[in-house]
């Protein structure tokens, strides 16, 4: 668990410019900002990864990163690295190095930490026995969890302070830069237009690979095979656990939504379901046993197109589900979340489908008895909805996603879908 860093009261730092203020005078309160904000009565440098002293007015007009982390929890190393590229990436370029720079803020708990993983990073820091900086910025900027970068611009104004810092660099990397209202503004319609004209052959395709692998000889599918179609776009990896635990369910329902296409009209309505494996494995050898337990077809391992699903989607962890429609468009992000709650049933996933299942799911909670002891708890559990003091959650049965109706104990918040509830011998339902 992260260490409490900060108190409820924000720090009274003196910053802003005036409208009127203009030229060089916008540059000296610009420094006051920075200096403001960075230095204090006994310190006032930065230290750079080798540890040579670089003085806060170095900074004056540029843009800056606040980087608050931690060497002691694993999401900041995972987000470092990305972070490192992307400044690299922008220090590299004659048109953006000289703008731009990262300070790191750390939560480390001791000197060694802190210069240890500051030297996995190539920009500065504030020292780390300055306390006193590091903590009126974990209260200034409101810090309640770590990877967190807040960019900061030159000079006050509308959009000088942006603190989706993680989220901006995942989803843009180093097209966010210059990270202003504006940039990010066109990115976001860049993007709208993307997904309005997205279809499965420019999201499967590219200009050195028009298939995808199958089981069969030839093992070459046609994307154009799967125009159409519904598609799920399994994004997983033999690595993750969660991933390896659900990969069985899902091969479960796959075969019953194929099934029941065989046996009802759908398949004479032109109707096809098919599922495509978006690898997150670390080598070929591990790619290739895990896509062997599955019926259905894959990307290439390392396929330049896998970075750019997980970019188009906005896939921040695995499993993931994303499901397509015969058109190509999206329907949900939330397949996975379907497949838990409705199994088969969820098929094809479409609004219309799940506000039907949710009315039957609705019905059925009627017969349902307000409270049970289950199994696996020791208190008694309610019967929730998302209305009635219910919402999303992690079954503490299953360890899959849910939401609707679920079974919730008001003492410590252990929820369970209704279907995991497991009456223990001698419980009284009421």
């Amino acid at each position: 668990m992260m260490k409490e860093m900060m108190s409820n009261h924000d720090q009274a730092l003196s910053n802003g410019t005036s409208a009127g203020i203009v030229g060089a005078e916008a540059e000296r309160v610009s420094s006051s900002r920075i200096s403001s904000l960075l230095a204090s009565t006994d310190c006032d440098y930065l230290l750079s990864p080798s540890g040579n002293q670089v003085k806060v007015a170095d900074l004056d007009g540029k843009i800056i990163g606040l980087y608050f982390s931690a060497n002691w929890y694993p999401p900041c190393w995972n987000f470092n690295q990305v972070l490192v590229g992307i400044y690299n990436q922008l220090k590299n370029s004659s048109s953006t190095g000289s703008s731009f720079e990262i300070v790191y803020i750390s939560s480390d708990e001791d000197s060694d930490a802190f210069n240890t993983y500051h030297a996995c990073m190539p920009w500065l820091a504030i020292p780390f026995s300055d306390l006193e900086t590091k903590k009126a910025l974990n209260r200034k900027f409101e810090i309640e969890g770590i990877p967190s970068l807040v960019i900061l611009q030159p000079s006050d104004g509308d959009g000088a302070t942006l603190h989706d810092g993680v989220e901006l660099i995942y989803r843009y990397g180093v097209q966010a830069f210059p990270f202003t209202k504006q940039r990010l503004e066109q990115l976001e319609e860049e993007e709208k237009q993307k997904h309005e004209n997205q279809t499965l052959t420019n999201l499967l395709t590219n200009h050195d690979r028009h298939y995808l692998l199958g089981h069969q000889t030839p093992n070459q599918v046609p994307v154009a095979s799967l125009v159409g179609k519904t598609i799920g776009l399994y994004f997983s990896a033999q690595w993750c656990i969660p991933c390896v635990n659900f990969t069985p369910r899902l091969i479960s329902i796959y075969k019953k939504i194929k099934e029941q296409m065989l046996v009802g009209d759908q398949q004479q309505d032109g109707e096809d379901f098919e599922i495509v494996f978006v690898s997150s494995d670390r080598d070929q050898t591990s790619f290739e046993a895990y896509f062997t337990t599955m019926p259905w077809l894959a990307l290439p391992f390392e396929d330049p197109n896998i970075k750019e699903l997980v970019k188009h989607f906005d896939v921040k962890c695995i499993p993931c589900l994303v499901i397509l429609g015969p058109d190509g468009k999206t329907v949900t992000r939330q397949g996975r979340n379907l497949i838990n709650l409705y199994k088969e049933n969820a098929y094809p996933f479409t609004d219309a489908k799940l506000e039907l299942l949710e009315k039957k799911m609705d019905e059925e909670a009627k017969s349902l008895p307000r409270s049970v002891y289950h199994g696996g708890h020791r208190h008694e559990l309610n019967l929730v909805s998302e209305g009635n003091g219910g919402g999303p959650f992690i079954c503490c049965d299953c360890d899959e996603q849910g939401c609707g109706w679920a079974y919730q104990c008001l003492e410590c918040g252990y929820e369970v879908h209704p279907k995991c509830v497991a009456a223990a011998t001698g419980a009284v339902n009421t």
